[in-house]
């Protein structure tokens, strides 16, 4: 009996332990929208998080996107001779970065850069009772700190999104024309034939909102969450990524199957 009453534990509490999150999750991201007036009436709290998460993330970014687009470029240009159509190459690439690789790889690269780094900061402020003095202050803490970093990320993965689909445009471009010698016209023209500004950039920049949403939540949920030590600091940065790279995949299918 007791063997059986230990499987049942064992198999239940990964599921368990899911549910528990989901509505802690729901709970945080219910003080964060109540919340949202107060970091909106202190922009200068959202601009300094924004040039954390957004602008240090620019250049990882804009690498990224170009080897990215470059890789296209050749796996496209391969695959595409063995049907005697390279000439829709610039289409290729330009659909499988707006639809699908931009939104996603940015926002995993984000997790892994800007994410870890929101989580290891609220956790190191809960370690070293940062949290705790702000609240003897008088001053709410997730006010003051967690929803600045929230909204910040929900603002900066849609531009660098945007960022990482034009540098991997632009890399694909690069091993097309210049590397493959294409034909630099019918590159553009099959692109802007082929890429709808709604259906494509568009559905693409609200995947990239929906994922900055999700990440920044995980972020900030696995910083508040965090056991006040450097391993639990620690454990608590690789959650974040590990979480947010599981969630982004899976939040892509649901919204993939609606969109297109």
């Amino acid at each position: 009996m007791r063997h059986i009453t230990n499987f049942i534990k064992t198999i239940g509490h990964p599921f368990s332990s899911l549910i528990i999150m989901l509505g802690e999750c729901t709970r945080l991201f219910w003080y964060l929208l109540t919340g949202c007036l107060y970091s909106l009436k202190r922009p200068q709290l959202i601009i300094k998080e924004v040039y954390f998460s957004g602008v240090l993330s620019l250049l990882i970014i804009a690498v990224s996107g170009w080897f990215v687009g470059m890789v296209l470029g050749l796996q496209g240009y391969n695959t595409l001779q063995r049907f005697g159509s390279v000439s829709v190459l610039g289409s290729l690439v330009a659909l499988s970065l707006l639809r699908e690789l931009g939104p996603v790889l940015c926002a995993i690269l984000f997790a892994s850069r800007a994410g870890s780094g929101m989580t290891a900061e609220i956790g190191l402020m809960k370690a070293t009772e940062q949290l705790d003095a702000m609240s003897v202050m008088a001053v709410d803490p997730i006010k003051r700190v967690v929803i600045p970093k929230f909204i910040s990320g929900i603002i900066a993965v849609p531009l660098l999104t945007a960022l990482f689909d034009t540098c991997g445009i632009l890399g694909g471009h690069f091993v097309g024309v210049n590397m493959l010698k294409l034909d630099q016209g019918t590159f553009w023209s099959q692109m802007q034939g082929s890429v709808d500004l709604h259906n494509d950039v568009i559905n693409g920049l609200i995947k990239a909102l929906f994922f900055g949403f999700i990440v920044s939540l995980i972020s900030v949920y696995q910083g508040l969450q965090a056991k006040p030590t450097a391993e639990g600091v620690s454990a608590a940065t690789t959650r974040t990524v590990v979480h947010s790279a599981l969630a982004v995949l899976a939040l892509d299918f649901i919204l993939t199957a609606f969109m297109f």
